[in-house]
């Protein structure tokens, strides 16, 4: 293929942001750059991911199930390949397989799919050994960003570039537009070269802790006055008043765990915890905007395919002062208090603080549906996707046939004219479970032949066409048509039950197929003992 047949591929993905969190989307938040890629590309409204960051990570680099990438949970290892912590040789990545195809490959971002690592003993860390494969070990010839899964966006604890620990040495460090500068300069290298490349640029915004620039914070202060019910019911209706939404769906209840913004006693403090959470994704928007703004200016625009979306929903996790923040470190550089943990009427946003959105701005993230990152309930796993590329779509669409993350991989290896190879480096290779989407693109419809299912901390689905069976973890099987009520609040079990049992069947045999482990065993297993999750309860 000559160069001009190859087109650069960018594939950005955010962290913990929800499905109703753009402004294309029906959302306050300003995401004018990402609104400029859908409105000139495809928006799919029924993307889906893996419920949780590392798992929709290790899907979305090698085009299969989490389990068969070698992360059925987290980064812990459980004793199996199907649980071991970091992605597996039969697994073979997005750059692996480009950069044999001639494409320079970077990553700037979050990794996260080599191995577990504790951040408050970041000196102890040994990345590239057997269980820590890095992203240079697996296909990116550079890299730029975290190695693990979260931490502060002022004061990181760990910040490698390609095979070394860097250390940061200005005093206005802030993770976003480090991740912007790097992806940046990667482009600029590359265009130079006369390569194309492929960029994975893994934003660790929004994900906690609430960390942004007070001139971002200042653009939402007060936005949030009018409270959690009323914004949920704002955004549903800029979606349906957009025509974003396949069907006029109700929207669900307010989470049955938050209580009504009436009740609320701590209001500031709450308006300045959405404030803080829409500049990082403001912020991380901007930094969208210059990697196109660079992609202009060196004349390749109209012939870079660019991929956005999410890794899972909101995140409703509660950060206590004792639990997942005492993992992390608790004094800044200079020597001060980080103080950890949900605590009302201590504003967040500085590095001097360590808090999350919770429950109730969660649920209006992933409005209209219900749930939140970590289960697949709707609100667990949608994203939308958005799929920007002048000399390769045919014309702007909104697409709302269901997709997966381990799609991406075969509609990239498309895109490029890339194959799949049989094996890698000696080792046989898996075969795809993604589907491409390449046809998509060209005519702006195309259906999935495969069904597409999940398992995440045993909360189990399966999407089959409309259908959807889906349970939360130690709780009786769902049944859903996603045609008439994606936001799940009308169960047809009891209705349609010769499909449920099959479709039961038929999750039970991919789930035995794939390797999947009782989420009671795991909860139960040693390696679960430093991250304390919260365990569903039966």
């Amino acid at each position: 293929m000559s160069r001009k047949s190859k087109p650069n591929i960018i594939l950005i993905l955010a962290d913990d942001m929800g499905f109703s969190d753009l402004g294309c989307m029906g959302s306050e938040i300003k995401t004018p750059n990402i609104d400029r890629l859908a409105s000139g590309g495809q928006t799919y409204t029924s993307m889906y991911n893996c419920a949780r960051c590392c798992p929709t990570r290790a899907s979305l680099l090698t085009g299969l199930y989490p389990h068969k990438a070698g992360i059925g949970h987290m980064t812990a290892s459980y004793g199996s390949a199907e649980y071991q912590g970091y992605l597996r040789n039969d697994a073979v990545t997005i750059a692996e397989v480009l950069r044999l195809d001639g494409y320079r490959t970077l990553m700037s971002g979050k990794w996260h799919v080599g191995g577990s690592y504790k951040p408050r003993e970041s000196d102890l860390w040994t990345p590239g050994d057997l269980a820590h494969p890095t992203p240079r070990q697996r296909g990116f010839d550079k890299f730029f960003g975290t190695l693990d899964g979260s931490g502060s966006f002022f004061f990181p604890h760990y910040i490698g570039e390609d095979d070394c620990q860097i250390a940061v040495e200005t005093d206005d460090f802030y993770m976003t537009d480090a991740i912007t500068d790097k992806a940046v300069d990667m482009i600029e290298e590359s265009v130079a070269d006369e390569k194309p490349f492929f960029l994975y640029l893994a934003y660790t915004a929004p994900h906690w802790p609430l960390h942004a620039k007070e001139e971002d914070i200042a653009k939402y202060q007060g936005m949030y006055r009018n409270g959690w019910d009323t914004l949920r019911t704002s955004r549903h209706e800029e979606m349906l008043g957009k025509n974003i939404l396949e069907g006029n769906w109700e929207i669900s209840p307010r989470d049955p765990t938050v209580h009504s913004w009436a009740d609320e006693k701590n209001r500031d403090w709450e308006d300045s915890r959405m404030a803080t959470y829409a500049a990082m994704v403001d912020c991380m928007d901007q930094g969208i905007g210059r990697v196109m703004a660079k992609l202009k200016q060196l004349g390749v625009d109209k012939d870079t395919l660019i991929l956005f979306l999410s890794d899972n929903g909101g995140c409703a996790e509660f950060l206590a002062e004792e639990g997942w923040v005492e993992s992390y470190p608790d004094i800044s550089p200079e020597g001060k208090k980080i103080v950890q943990g949900n605590i009302p009427n201590l504003a967040p946003g500085s590095g001097k603080t360590f808090q999350s959105y919770e429950a109730p701005w969660s649920n209006v993230s992933n409005a209209p549906f219900r749930m939140h990152k970590s289960w697949v309930h709707e609100g667990g796993i949608s994203t939308p996707l958005i799929a920007h590329w002048p000399n390769g779509i045919a014309q702007s669409a909104i697409v709302h046939t269901a997709r997966h993350v381990s799609d991406i991989m075969p509609t990239i290896l498309d895109v490029s004219g890339a194959s799949y190879p049989k094996d890698f480096d000696g080792v046989g290779i898996q075969n795809l479970d993604g589907e491409s989407m390449f046809g998509v693109f060209l005519n702006g419809h195309g259906e999935r032949e495969q069904p597409i299912f999940w398992e995440h901390e045993g909360n189990c689905a399966m999407r089959e066409g409309n259908w959807k069976l889906v349970r939360e973890f130690g709780r009786d099987w769902e049944l859903y048509n996603m045609a008439f009520d994606r936001t799940e609040l009308h169960n047809l079990r009891d209705k349609d039950q010769n499909r449920a049992e099959r479709m039961i069947k038929e999750y039970d045999a991919w789930a035995k197929k794939t390797g999947v482990v009782d989420w009671a065993v795991i909860c139960a297993h040693p390696a679960m003992d430093w991250v304390k999750p919260a365990k569903p309860e039966i």
